[in-house]
């Protein structure tokens, strides 16, 4: 019989192993196929991402259209966690005092493919659960006195929100917001609310880079150049970016991004990260202290270092980054924007009201609509519990629609089928 070791090894070349192991998770990912080559991209796009659908296990009669909340992890991620957790608890480290768990370490090995994954230096990146986490760093470690504003959108997730609540309440800073447009028209509308909002007590802009409520992609570049120009500190939510687009943080020119790998990288749960620019990070608090929280001569690593870490988790997160490579974000970026355009042009023509901006440099994968009468909440019951389709959305009648790379247009077909079905039956029709 073979053993841990062996069958971990083997399961990532694709050999069978159930007599090793056979829990269902292990049975589906030796089952898996090999990862269709990227020259079946040029020759035969829509088979490639067929091909590639077969490398998740969502099972073949689910629909998922929430990638926005969370993605699922494809077999190369969950393949390197397991490589993980095998190597790292044997407890067999080569130096005695290296130890699988260790939160005090540099973790180059994983921040170097993911600072060149976003466009940053290593030094400038620090490792951490979710952009929640990152954003309460944000918040947290900036100084600000009471009476100093945040200027923030109305569509900010409630965990880059929520961390200016807690300062606002504990040292009374003031917490102000630019109402976005239902849809937003363009940059310049965006780039107008911002500026004509800013007073002279304005610290920080915290913005996210694509809003969790409606998808749009706002300009992130053009508003961290205005916050510049004034002197103000530019905070950017990007929970949404890394696997979805292309992202560049240092052609951005922000001061500070998190972000969560989770959703369009679909990443190992729990793995996130926090970007400080190198000429601020030496005014930036560390909120957890542990050793080296101090030490600015180890840059953003100090942020990272919070005591004992799920590092096996890190090594999806590099698998992740590895796959998104290797297929190419252009073409991922390209598949996610032509299957959120059909999606709302065909909701659109049932009626639907479009909150996802009509300037297509302000979408990308995440459409949402407004649909009333229908009920949104019973809509994503029924969808689920009847038809095993996935979806998202707000009370009383807004649906947001994620389309990950791997979604098929038979897929979304099926779901607008649904819909039009769930408005007959409920005589909205």
């Amino acid at each position: 019989m073979l053993d841990r070791r062996h069958f971990l090894s083997s399961a990532a070349t694709g050999v069978a192993a159930s007599l090793a192991f056979r829990s269902k998770l292990f049975a589906q990912l030796q089952k898996v196929p090999p990862l269709p080559d990227r020259s079946l991209l040029d020759k035969n796009e829509d088979a490639f991402w067929a091909e590639m659908r077969k490398q998740f296990i969502i099972p073949d009669d689910e629909i998922y259209l929430n990638n926005g909340t969370v993605g699922s992890s494809p077999v190369p991620v969950l393949r390197a966690i397991f490589d993980g957790y095998n190597t790292t608890e044997k407890m067999d480290q080569q130096d005695p005092e290296d130890y699988p768990i260790w939160g005090y370490a540099a973790w180059n090995e994983f921040r170097d493919p993911l600072a060149a994954f976003v466009g940053c230096k290593r030094d400038e990146i620090a490792l951490l659960r979710n952009a929640t986490e990152a954003n309460s760093y944000i918040a947290n470690g900036i100084d600000m006195q009471a009476g100093d504003e945040v200027l923030m959108t109305d569509q900010e997730h409630p965990g880059g929100e929520h961390p200016w609540d807690l300062k606002a309440k504990r040292y009374g800073i003031v917490i102000k917001k630019v109402t976005l447009p239902r849809p937003v028209k363009d940059a310049a509308q965006v780039l107008n609310l911002f500026n004509d909002a800013i007073t002279p007590r304005t610290r920080v802009l915290f913005f996210s880079h694509i809003t969790t409520f409606s998808g749009v992609v706002l300009p992130a570049k053009e508003l961290a150049a205005l916050a510049r120009s004034k002197g103000i500190l530019s905070a950017v939510d990007g929970a949404h970016v890394p696997g979805m687009m292309r992202l560049n943080i240092s052609d951005i020119g922000c001061d500070l991004y998190s972000a969560s790998p989770h959703k369009w990288l679909m990443a190992t749960k729990g793995t996130g990260f926090l970007y400080v620019r190198d000429e601020v990070i030496d005014r930036v608090w560390c909120t957890i202290a542990t050793e080296g929280w101090d030490d600015t001569k180890i840059r953003a690593e100090r942020f990272q270092r919070i005591g004992s870490s799920n590092v096996p988790a890190l090594w999806g997160l590099r698998a992740s980054i590895k796959l998104a490579n290797d297929i190419g974000m252009d073409r991922i970026e390209r598949r996610h924007r032509q299957s959120a355009d059909y999606i709302l042009g065909e909701m659109k023509k049932r009626g639907a009201e479009s909150w996802t901006s009509p300037d297509p440099a302000l979408r990308c994968a995440i459409v949402s609509v407004n649909c009333p009468p229908v009920p949104r909440m019973d809509l994503e019951n029924w969808m689920w519990k009847t038809h095993k389709i996935r979806i998202r959305g707000g009370d009383p009648n807004k649906l947001r629609l994620s389309t990950p790379y791997y979604l098929q247009k038979k897929d979304i077909d099926r779901f607008l089928d649904k819909f039009d079905e769930y408005k007959k039956r409920a005589g909205l029709a």
